[in-house]
C-alpha cells in the first residue's frame, strides 16, 4: 500500500481525541509525481475525535516550501499555514465524492490520510509566487532589473509631440 506511514488504525483506538504528527518533505511531494517544490519542511498534526459512529479529523499544518519566484526566478520559503476538517462516516460503500465527508464501508479499520495532507499542502500555496524581497526593494536580481527597464513609463515621464495634423483636427472640434 501507497503511504502506509500515514494509516491510521483506528479500530484500536479508545473513544475520544487523538493526535498524529506528520513530519512532510519534499520526497512525500515526489511520490504524487508533484515538482512545484524545490524542498519542503512542514509539520502536519492530525487530531481524531473517535465517536461511535463517526470519526472527527482536524489537520494543521505549519511550515515552509522553497518555491521559486513567479517574477524573478528566484528560489525562497514561503512560509504556509492551513487547517481543515474532515467527517468520517461508516456506509455500504467507499464514497469520497464531497470534499468535507468520506463514507467508509462498515468493515474498515484505518484511513489513509496521505492524500488529504497532499492536497492540503498544494492548496495552502498562493498561485502567484512572489519573492518577499522584490515588495521591499531588497531582492537585487538581474530578471527584475530587466522588468523595471521593461516597465511602462508614467504619463508624465512621456513627453507629447504634437503632430501638426492633429492640431488642426482638434482646430476644427473648437471652432463650433
Amino acid at each position: 500500500m501507497k503511504h502506509k506511514e500515514y494509516s491510521i488504525p483506528f479500530s484500536g483506538l479508545k473513544q475520544g481525541k487523538h493526535e498524529f504528527d506528520y513530519l512532510i518533505e519534499n520526497r512525500f511531494f515526489e511520490t504524487f509525481g508533484y515538482g512545484e517544490f524545490n524542498a519542503a519542511m512542514v509539520n502536519v498534526t492530525v487530531y481524531l475525535n473517535k465517536t461511535s459512529t463517526m470519526l472527527e479529523l482536524t489537520f494543521k499544518e505549519k511550515g515552509s516550501v522553497n518555491v521559486d519566484c513567479d517574477l524573478t526566478n528566484e528560489p525562497f520559503d514561503l512560509p504556509i499555514e492551513s487547517t481543515m476538517d474532515l467527517v468520517v462516516k461508516f456506509g455500504e460503500v467507499y464514497n469520497d465524492e464531497n470534499d468535507e465527508i468520506l463514507i467508509i464501508p462498515h468493515g474498515e479499520h484505518q484511513i489513509n490520510v496521505a492524500q488529504y495532507i497532499y492536497e492540503m499542502l498544494v492548496l495552502a500555496v498562493p498561485q502567484k509566487r512572489v519573492h518577499p524581497g522584490v515588495a521591499d526593494g531588497t531582492l537585487k536580481s538581474k530578471a527584475l532589473d530587466t522588468l523595471r527597464t521593461l516597465q511602462p513609463k508614467e504619463e508624465k515621464e512621456i513627453t507629447k509631440e504634437n503632430d501638426p495634423r492633429w492640431d488642426a483636427l482638434k482646430k476644427l472640434i473648437t471652432d463650433k
